[in-house]
């Protein structure tokens, strides 16, 4: 199991193609992230990733990471959407164990986790907060 500090990632790039992909599939008709041009006219200058595939993405990373140590699933996920993420831009997806607590009434461990995307350069564009539920040997399911 993940000691408090433990951290891990996954690099993503968001790039035009899977930001419209990804607001297809929501059913996001907001040209910001689907019409070039009406993107590039707007205060973005292009193309930017939408809120849902962000936290999505960020979501997706801490589950596979999770799930790969015990069973568990995720209780709550706070988001801050800092800044918009254009199209082309490379992140990484990054988790920070913050606390593990025993949970009686959920027979687990109450996992806090900080989560956040961040460029290459270190710009910040999402902060998340979260809280896990993990169960010991397979007793959750």
């Amino acid at each position: 199991m993940y000691q408090v500090g433990h951290e891990f990632s996954k690099p993503y790039v968001f790039t035009a193609e899977n930001i419209r992909r990804f607001a297809e599939e929501a059913g996001d008709d907001n040209p910001y992230h689907r019409d070039e041009t009406k993107a590039a006219a707007s205060r973005f200058g292009g193309i930017i990733a939408s809120g849902p595939h962000m936290s999505a993405v960020l979501m997706a990373v801490c589950a596979s990471s999770m799930a790969g140590k015990r069973d568990g699933v995720g209780l709550d996920f706070n988001f801050r959407f800092i800044k918009a993420i254009p199209a082309g831009t490379s992140t990484s997806l990054a988790w920070t164990v913050t606390g593990i607590e025993p949970h009686a009434g959920l027979k687990g461990d109450l996992v806090t986790l900080d989560g956040r995307i961040v460029d290459e350069a270190g710009k910040v564009y999402v902060t998340c907060q979260a809280r896990t539920v993990v169960w010991p040997d397979k007793a959750g399911v």
